[in-house]
């Protein structure tokens, strides 16, 4: 029973390791070089069945509640590529434009029906010294 524990520990450490890393490796090494010239804008009042408003809302009550020594992670899978999300562009209330940045630090675009976008949304504390990143909301004009 001790060593089937002991395995079990030693397999958990290892895969949080690795999600460790894998997060480290999305970090931007300078956001102000990616997200230059993007304005922050948020959506209207809308509807209260409005699926892309209420997502973008949500999201951005997230960050808005974060600490200076936390931010946001947003995360998005699309076949086998993991994008840190830097940037939400919503050019309809029916699109999302996810920016941000895949395991090789390149700048990488989703677009995707706001009804089948699925993020991973997780609060993180900051590396010391270092910057935390806000994510740039841009919503459609009325």
């Amino acid at each position: 029973m001790a060593l089937g524990e002991i395995t079990k520990q030693l397999a958990q450490q290892a895969l949080g390791n690795q999600m460790k890393d894998v997060l480290d490796s999305l970090r931007p090494p300078d956001l102000s070089s990616i997200s230059e010239g993007l304005r922050a804008a948020k959506p209207p009042a809308g509807p209260g069945d409005n699926v892309g408003a209420t997502i973008l809302g949500q999201i951005q009550a997230m960050q808005n509640a974060l600490k200076e020594d936390q931010e946001l992670v947003v995360l998005v899978g699309a076949g086998a590529e993991l994008i840190r999300v830097l940037e939400i562009f919503v050019p309809s209330w029916r699109v999302l434009v996810l920016t941000g940045i895949d395991a090789n630090r390149n700048v990488t675009r989703i677009v995707s029906p706001i009804e089948s976008a699925q993020l991973v949304c997780k609060v993180m504390r900051v590396q010391p010294q270092t910057k935390a990143v806000r994510i740039s909301f841009i919503a459609p004009k009325p």
